[in-house]
């Protein structure tokens, strides 16, 4: 692809005449030279960027201009490093599947009733890969970087240095799927369970999870879990305390909408909770609060549980290094924000939140659960606990909506506890508190008043009479510092590891204090929270903390390295092999759209920093959004949401508020079909809806009569249809156009979920087709790595009528003050996780309506192909009139159980012997597998895959045969780990070389299982979701 920087160079060659301009005509040349001989593909600028009397006539020579622009292109170019097969590839993979181009391909594929008529068009794209980064570098600079001491929830951080780069940016770890093939996710495994020891021991409860979105989410999942675990219905009213942060109680409210509950605001010190007789559910306090405050909640708790209801406690992790845990104290939940464990701020998110509770609400626990079991030999091995819960298996009966996690971020927040170790953490935060102290003497003998005499690390000051918080904030503003606005007297100051002394003295400074005496305050304060008179007496922590050996062992750069190190290698990652996981789309995470989420230009900016200091943001988001609606043929597009299940769910929110706003709150039942995504039944009971089943014909289609006949049944309440396309079943259905039409027809609107966009990008569109909304996978479609399960982006586009209704935040108002919407976030931060906005932006700022439409046809070409070769092995179940699939497909395995004896999961174990990754497995159809290869893979490692599954069918056919027997067979006891093959004693009665190098490409490369396989039954019993003690590891 031409891009600008070339055409500007190549204009400027064609008008260089002159003598005089031949020297830097040749300089100009030289340099783009160095980097540059012809372009891979020209782009549709090119056209544009040749003068009128350049362009050529036909048969004529080419023009001085599109000669230099051919001359100079740059070779960096995107799309064919993106794509995996190669020219030659793609015509091999026609030619087996019977067609002479690509559009001969998608004609038989993709209804010709919803294709595009004109092309996709995306502004100022198509850039090579150094430009790119050069420009987003640009935008970025807009951003300033000032010293953030806001507070409310975020602070600065320092990452370690082996953390970042060995994690944050090591695609071994960063392009992980969710670990439900724990023999291959040992690794990843690990770590979560370690952190979900930190955050159980440091609470002092002993069930946590393996993280949520962000703080705001847990407090509504906290909010849930009180309702479920009532068993009267009138228990629906839930109190806040005031002085929790302001986002964090806006997505209390806004969860609380979609389940009837009441929220209560309040004061938790005056609050007659008598007075709610037997409707209280629970009530929420921050420990501390937002102004810094430590409260005492012994007597809350009391009063909470005399009323039948349960305590959450909103805590920092930090501080509980040095306070009292909150279980100590009563609380049923507790639940923050781990960012202050080594993630950088990134203007909100992603960032990991942790939920951590009693024995009693175990069960209740939302989000994953990482869980201890053992493997086929006996060996101790990890695994996701409790998948019975998730909602791809119960549907609209799903306690939580599991793809809620923040893998990537919470094993830093892991790997950050491990470096630091106990004494570490704890002297990182008496560091803290100690500048804190410091801080308060040296304002309170500048005049001023710390409103707090309680804190950890934040102050709520008043200043002094002669001076107003404006003036403290123009100081500030002048040394590049932000504070907290709070109202015309008063600033709040939140300190952080990340101080340093001589930012203290410039705090001083905007406080008017003097410099002079600081060194003289610091030393008579106290040198650890225990000792300090800001810390109430009986709330300083008296046990120990992180006492497993884990995080003892592994403080030196050296000895980190290598721990980060042997987990990776336990884990399957895009970097050792295709992950073809159905539904996925596990495609290239690509280094260049990666490397601007570490720039500090992104990732050290806080989330409520002035709006003039974060330009390049708002610059970067308002390109994505245009972009995004141009890509789903919609009006408006909000970022908001941090995952895919918060995009549906704000999507359907964006409904509901619009039917409100018409008097036709009524409407609360929607059509969900069978072919639907596996989290839309449980997005649409958070939005407050009824769930109503849609059939599916045997074909896979979606049943327009059942359709047809339940929206009519429903008319009068009908809110909406959640439709995924191309269905979860793998095909382009044809009735798709009169589905939408069945359902606006009666009342409702339609709602697309993005997770198969990949397969509609340039070639057709949810707006187009007629849809009111969509979400979009960012982490699937957009390129944002999966992480291990986490992070994720679902923004939702919108068309006109809708867009009023998008997400709002305290922080997002107009200049006048007011709300830019009425409608409650669903994020704790206003632009959700946006910190890995930049990759998106660069993924579609690179490839450009042609790449993206490029991108589309191969991923279908590459799962038609890998259909083709299998066809004559497996049954495939679904496939439209032509025979041809979207961009995954559904394999049948559930002959074999009659046949062999085998079920899917031995198949899928099995792959894992062939150095695969399995396919989805038993979804959307039980005991069959779903395959979608994406378009990163090339024709060789879709070759190995199916080489793969038709090997394993021979092994199936021997069984059949009764050549293997079906007790003791190679597929039953998979996968094989090398210290079963390596192993003195060998009973099967087929080869150890059988067994691990079925194929001859293994011998090349090999990925082993570091666990036989895991009891999955034996983990749910025996459920232990923190380290081990240590007796079992001797």
């Amino acid at each position: 692809m031409l891009s600008r920087s070339t055409i500007t160079k190549a204009q400027s060659l064609a008008k260089l005449g002159s003598a005089a301009s031949s020297a830097m005509a040749t300089a100009t040349l030289r340099a783009a030279l160095l980097h540059t001989l012809r372009p891979h593909q020209s782009s549709a600028a090119t056209a544009a960027a040749i003068p009128a009397n350049e362009t050529e006539a036909v048969g004529s020579a080419p023009s001085a201009a599109a000669t230099a622009a051919q001359a100079l292109a740059p070779l960096d170019t995107f799309l064919r490093r993106h794509n995996g097969p190669r020219d030659s590839d793609v015509d091999a993979m026609l030619q087996a599947l019977g067609f002479k181009s690509l559009d001969d391909m998608i004609s038989a594929t993709v209804p010709d009733s919803i294709r595009l008529a004109e092309p996709l068009n995306i502004a100022d794209s198509e850039y090579a890969e150094k430009e790119l980064l050069a420009k987003l570098k640009a935008i970025a600079q807009k951003n300033k970087i000032y010293r953030s001491f806001i507070g409310t929830g975020y602070t600065d951080v320092v990452v370690p240095p082996v953390i970042l780069r060995n994690v944050l940016e090591n695609p071994g770890w960063y392009t992980q799927y969710t670990p439900y093939q724990p023999e291959i996710s040992q690794g990843r495994l690990e770590s979560l369970l370690n952190f979900q020891t930190v955050v159980s021991d440091l609470t002092g409860l002993p069930a946590a999870n393996a993280s949520l979105l962000d703080e705001g989410t847990a407090a509504g999942e906290a909010l849930v879990v009180c309702l479920s675990s009532s068993r009267k219905k009138n228990r629906n009213v839930f109190f806040a305390d005031e002085n929790c942060h302001p986002q964090t109680l806006a997505v209390l409210r806004t969860r609380a909408e979609g389940f009837n509950a009441e929220i209560v605001v309040g004061d938790y010190r005056t609050f007659d909770f008598a007075s709610l007789g037997d409707r209280l559910a629970g009530a929420l306090v921050s420990y501390p609060d937002t102004y810094g405050n430590i409260g005492e909640h012994k007597a809350l708790a009391d009063q909470v549980h005399a009323q039948g209801g349960q305590l959450v406690v909103v805590a920092d992790l930090m501080s509980l290094a040095v306070l009292q845990p909150p279980a100590e104290f009563g609380a049923d939940i507790a639940i923050g924000n781990t960012q202050r464990f080594g993630v950088p701020l990134g203007y909100g998110g992603p960032h990991a939140a942790f939920f951590a509770t009693t024995t009693d609400n175990q069960r209740r626990i939302p989000g994953r659960i990482i869980g201890v079991s053992r493997d086929a030999q006996g060996n101790r091995a990890y695994r996701l606990a409790l998948q019975t819960r998730e909602q791809h298996i119960r549907r609209e009966k799903a306690s939580s909506n599991i793809c809620t996690a923040q893998a990537l971020l919470a094993n830093m927040a892991a790997m950050y506890a491990v470096y630091h170790g106990p004494e570490g953490i704890k002297n990182i935060a008496n560091r803290i508190h100690r500048f804190t102290q410091s801080l308060a003497g040296a304002v309170s003998a500048a005049g001023h008043t710390v409103e707090n005499s309680s804190y950890f690390d934040t102050l709520r000051i008043r200043v002094a009479d002669s001076l107003t918080a404006a003036d403290i904030h123009a100081r500030a503003a002048e040394r590049q510092i932000n504070l907290r606005r709070i109202d015309a007297q008063t600033v709040g100051v939140t300190l952080d590891e990340a101080i340093t002394r001589e930012e203290l003295y410039q705090l001083v400074e905007v406080f008017g204090g003097d410099v002079s005496a600081v060194d003289s305050i610091v030393a008579s304060t106290a040198a650890t929270a225990a000792e300090s008179s800001a810390i109430p007496a009986g709330l300083a922590r008296q046990g120990p903390i992180l006492t497993h050996p884990i995080f003892n062992r592994y403080h030196s750069e050296t000895e980190m390295l290598r721990y980060i190190t042997q987990l990776q290698n336990k884990d399957l990652s895009l970097a050792n092999a295709m992950i073809p996981l159905g539904s996925c789309t596990m495609k290239l995470n690509a280094t260049t759209e990666l490397i601007p989420i570490t720039w500090p230009e992104f990732n050290q900016i806080h989330p409520f920093a002035p709006r003039e200091q974060t330009e390049g943001y708002a610059h970067m988001i308002r390109d994505l959004e245009s972009d995004l609606a141009a890509i789903t043929g919609m009006d408006a597009t909000t970022v908001q949401p941090n995952s895919g299940a918060q995009g549906e769910y704000a999507g359907l929110r964006a409904i509901r508020a619009y039917q409100a706003s018409q008097g036709q709150g009524q409407r609360n039942v929607c059509l969900v079909p069978e072919s639907a995504h596996g989290t839309n039944p449980a997005s649409a009971v958070m939005a407050g809806l009824k769930v109503v089943i849609v059939k599916c014909d045997s074909k896979g289609n979606l049943d327009l009569v059942d359709l047809e006949a339940k929206a009519q049944k429903h008319a009068d309440v009908l809110s909406a249809v959640m439709i995924t396309y191309p269905s979860t079943f793998g095909v382009f259905e044809e009735g798709v156009l009169r589905a939408i039409e069945i359902v606006h027809e009666n009342g409702g609107q339609v709602y697309m979920d993005g997770a198969n966009m990949n397969a509609q990008v340039g070639l057709t569109s949810p707006g187009h087709m007629g849809a009111d909304v969509c979400h979009l996978n960012n982490h699937k479609t957009l390129a944002i790595p999966h992480g291990g399960g986490g992070p994720g982006v679902g923004p939702i586009c919108v068309k006109k009528h809708l867009a009023p209704f998008l997400p709002g935040h305290p922080e997002l108002v107009n200049a006048d003050g007011t709300p830019q919407s009425t409608v409650g976030p669903v994020s704790a931060a206003p632009y959700g996780s946006a910190g890995v906005l930049p990759v998106t932006w660069s993924y579609v700022k690179l490839l450009g309506g042609r790449g993206m439409t490029q991108v589309s046809k191969t991923a279908i070409l590459n799962a038609n192909y890998m259909a083709n070769r299998l066809r004559d092995h497996y049954s495939i179940l679904y496939a439209n009139q032509n025979g041809m699939c979207a961009h995954e497909f559904i394999l049948d395995m559930r002959p074999f159980g009659k046949t062999a004896g085998i079920q899917v999961i031995d198949i899928a174990k099995r792959l894992q012997d062939y150095g695969f990754h399995p396919p989805t497995m038993s979804w959307p159809v039980p005991n069959t597998i779903m395959i979608e290869p994406t378009e990163s893979e090339s024709k060789e490692e879709l070759d190995k895959f199916c080489d793969a599954l038709i090997s394993i069918r021979e092994e199936i056919r021997e069984i059949e045969e009764g050549k293997q027997s079906r007790e003791d067979n190679i597929l039953v006891n998979a996968p094989h780990t090398i210290s079963k093959v390596s192993a003195e004693e060998w009973s099967h009665p087929y080869s150890r070389q059988r067994a691990a190098y079925p194929l001859p490409y293994l011998r090349e490369r090999k990925f082993w299982p570091s666990v036989a396989r895991v009891d999955d039954a034996f983990g749910d019993r025996n459920l232990m979701c923190s380290c081990p003690p240590i007796d079992t590891y001797q």
